[in-house]
């Protein structure tokens, strides 16, 4: 019957068992790790497990919803979702709030989201749809249907998330040099990025603007110092310091005590005491109660999802297809990877939750609906008959060649 029901699903059918395997352990590890959050709160232990079943089942049905939709629907939206993000992240500028002293969020219709999560993928679609239409002989060209655009998305997302800045920029970056754009017109976009750097930290550390790199900024010197806190510091230093880096402190704390093999489900000790348990450091929770094991397969789980990405890229006959499936598959694997090594301390703390686990809400929606589009690419590859594995490539029919990532 399970093999049935995976048979009658359309796209491709690994994405599909990675995406019902993140979600089923979501749903176990929101209810672990949300409990000392409903007891604060004086709720019932089940109550976040039926807020996330909620919006698991949302976020699925939004994943379907996309993967239904032809890709010539989101052809002809990238370039408007574009402005639209634009629109959005400008008019959270203006009237949005904060939650948990974190990103910008805005509330339109009682619905409260986040802008810059919907930008990310509207810039992947707009970069896959802008780089079929365009070969981009001279840099002019590209200056204005690419920098400007990634320019004006970056700096408006700075002003909520620096991190979030720096990695979409980044992940841009990438795709365009995946795309093989011209070194030339890449190493200018570099010089112009640098240049706009300069002008922001002038703004900021003249005029206070851009508040949130502050933020970024204490947040690496906290985790440089916490490497260095035992020398040449005063007690009174040294406290500061533990104090700023609580929440990764308390997340090593977790997976340490781990011992490696686990203490079990709903066994954890640590998220009665470590901050966002059930969304920032949800990682750190699972390994805790679920060893190495339980870490080591969540990680294998993005890998294997990109791994599944590169190869339906592979099989694509246009550039747009498969720029899309590259840069979203990035998208969710880079921050997948971000949560982790977060939880893990190798980086310093940055906010990002871990895709389709966390405790959710509308980035949970946001994130499946990526995952969904994904699937409609990997669905019109499977109807067009494109071979998905890159040794059937010469397959195509004439006139028409598999891209090459």
């Amino acid at each position: 019957m399970g093999e049935t029901f995976i048979n009658r699903l359309k796209g491709d059918k690994v994405i599909w068992v990675i995406v019902i395997a993140l979600s089923l352990i979501s749903i176990a590890a929101v209810y672990s790790s949300s409990s000392s959050l409903a007891f604060r709160e004086e709720k019932s232990t089940f109550f976040y497990l039926m807020k996330q079943l909620r919006f698991v089942v949302l976020g699925l049905t939004a994943l379907y919803i996309c993967s239904r939709i032809p890709l010539g629907w989101y052809r002809l939206i990238s370039y408007f979702g574009l402005i639209v993000s634009i629109g959005l992240l400008a008019a959270t500028m203006i009237m949005g709030s904060k939650i948990n002293d974190a990103e910008r969020w805005i509330t339109i219709l009682g619905i409260s989201f986040q802008p810059s999560e919907i930008a990310k993928i509207t810039t992947m679609l707009y970069l896959a749809k802008v780089l079929e239409d365009h070969k981009f002989e001279t840099f002019k060209e590209f200056a204005i249907w690419v920098v400007a655009p990634l320019g004006i998305v970056l700096l408006l997302i700075l002003n909520g998330s620096a991190s979030t800045a720096l990695v979409l920029g980044g992940l841009a970056f990438l795709v365009l040099l995946v795309a093989g754009i011209k070194a030339s017109h890449l190493l200018k976009s570099v010089g112009i990025a640098g240049g706009l750097i300069v002008i922001v930290l002038i703004a900021h550390f003249t005029f206070g603007a851009f508040p949130r790199i502050a933020t970024m900024v204490s947040r690496i010197k906290n985790f440089t110092n916490e490497k260095q806190i035992e020398e040449h510091l005063t007690p009174q230093e040294k406290q500061r310091i533990l104090d700023k880096t609580f929440q990764a402190d308390m997340a090593k704390i977790a997976i340490a005590s781990s011992d490696g093999i686990g203490k079990g489900p709903g066994k954890s000790t640590q998220r009665y005491v470590l901050p966002h348990p059930y969304s920032d450091f949800i990682y750190s929770i699972i390994v805790e109660e679920w060893g190495l094991a339980g870490g080591v397969a969540i990680l294998m789980l993005y890998l294997w999802f990109l791994y599944r990405c590169i190869a339906i890229a592979r099989g694509c006959t246009k550039i747009f297809s498969a720029i899309t499936v590259i840069g979203l598959g990035l998208l969710i694997t880079s921050q997948a990877m971000l949560h982790i090594l977060v939880n893990v301390s190798i980086l310093p703390v940055t906010g990002h939750t871990l895709p389709l686990i966390s405790l959710g809400g509308t980035s949970l929606i946001i994130m499946s609906s990526a995952f969904g589009i994904i699937l409609a690419v990997s669905r019109s590859v499977e109807n067009s008959k494109c071979a998905v594995q890159p040794q059937k490539t010469e397959e195509l029919t004439e006139g028409e060649e598999a891209i090459e990532l």
